[in-house]
């Protein structure tokens, strides 16, 4: 085969075959094929698009480029993807809610980019916690706990990897093919029964609207059928942040009140919408694991295994508590007409909760909680939001994010 010619053919539309799209593939992580080259290639997908069976075959050549889970009979394993968002603290509930259900979950998850968060950042949050275990530690977890929580190894789909990397310096990061082939190439190597895909749209997500959602959904559910694992979706607007604390250790504060029963409504039954389809088990007895205990235990068993100490866990506002907590209040009275959910996720990354870089590192402290929700009426003088933040001077920019972010009005 020769790389220009597969190159030109698709910067022509043409559709390349499974075996033209693995050698290029596995050339590319060996070596053969140049850095170049594929962002030519990246590119040509870019504007010309690929079909259903283009994009199985482009996810299956990069799930085959490094270890897939190998699991033994038994429930059925599944796994839950957010699209990200701002506050999207879910998987941190509902990884162990359904384990606690029966199912498997070994969970892959990636760091924050931008102003969408990392599960693994929110994580690291609880110290000691280590996401950074081989498959084999991964899997005596998951036999032992029914969820593990890791991050991507180096033999975990790097041609993914690989070829992100090369998204990220060559414009070609929003092409719905090559997102769909790097999401499910990482969640089909974890072998699943089942996937369910949380897609979000909105100011906070990488999705503006419903319908570019729509598409994407579509794009990774048709992968699913083509791969031979049930794939469902839920798109959910990300209007306003999920919750009521954006930032690392702050929203697992959030996430164990839920874990304990509690939390704000609005990510309790995103939890439980996204958990009911993937075990098939009745949202009340979901929503009972929540209240009597059962998830928190699990989760604390998880932290434990996992290096941490689940003493610590009551204990982080303390551990990661931010030199100036200051409280924001509204200006006058009338009902909340919207918190902007990007406007927030930017002041989250400025004030260093997030990342520009893949090499940055970020401030577990920082970040927003008490966060006014839309619907909710505030009177003049009542907090809106607390900024947890490293100076006075960046709490002062933070503060004018937030009020840029939340309208007031009568409607």
């Amino acid at each position: 085969m020769h790389v220009p010619t597969l190159i030109a053919r698709k910067r022509e539309g043409q559709a390349l075959s499974t075996e033209e799209i693995s050698w290029l593939v596995n050339g590319f992580v060996r070596g053969d094929v140049a850095d170049y080259q594929m962002s030519a290639f990246a590119m040509a997908v870019f504007f010309k698009g690929m079909t259903a069976a283009e994009t199985a075959a482009l996810t299956l050549a990069m799930m085959r480029s490094g270890d897939v889970y190998q699991h033994p009979p038994g429930p059925l394993v599944v796994d839950k993807h957010s699209t990200g968002g701002i506050g999207d603290k879910v998987s941190l509930i509902l990884a162990p809610l359904v384990a606690c259900a029966g199912c498997r979950v070994p969970m892959v998850s990636g760091r924050g980019l931008g102003i969408t968060g990392g599960t693994l950042d929110k994580l690291e949050s609880i110290p000691g916690f280590c996401v950074s275990i081989s498959m084999n530690e991964a899997a005596e977890i998951l036999a032992n706990l029914g969820v593990v929580m890791m991050g991507q190894t180096d033999r975990f789909c790097p041609a993914d990897k690989k070829l992100y990397a090369l998204r990220d310096v060559t414009g070609t990061v929003p092409s719905i093919p090559l997102i769909t082939a790097s999401i499910m190439s990482k969640k089909m190597a974890e072998s699943l029964d089942r996937l369910v895909l949380d897609v979000k749209y909105g100011t906070g997500a990488f999705m503006k609207t419903r319908e570019l959602a729509q598409e994407l959904a579509d794009g990774m559910i048709a992968v699913g059928k083509e791969m031979g694992v049930e794939v469902s979706a839920l798109l959910n607007p990300m209007s306003e942040p999920t919750g009521r604390a954006v930032g690392n250790a702050l929203e697992v504060i959030e996430a164990l009140e839920c874990l304990d029963g509690g939390g704000p409504v609005d990510l309790r039954n995103i939890v439980l919408d996204l958990s009911e389809t993937i075990t098939s088990v009745p949202r009340t007895a979901l929503a009972a694991l929540l209240d009597d205990g059962t998830t928190r235990r699990k989760f604390d068993a998880m932290v434990a295994r996992q290096g941490g100490n689940p003493k610590d866990l009551p204990r982080l506002a303390e551990i990661h508590k931010a030199p100036v907590i200051r409280e924001v209040k509204a200006h006058l009275s009338g009902r909340v007409l919207a918190m902007d959910a990007g406007i927030i996720g930017q002041a989250s990354l400025e004030l260093g909760a997030g990342r520009t870089k893949a090499e940055d590192t970020v401030d577990f402290a920082v970040g927003f909680d008490r966060l006014a929700k839309s619907g909710e009426h505030v009177s003049q003088g009542d907090t809106i939001a607390r900024i947890h933040a490293r100076s006075e001077k960046s709490a002062d920019w933070a503060e004018r994010a937030i009020l840029s972010a939340v309208s007031l009005g009568f409607a």
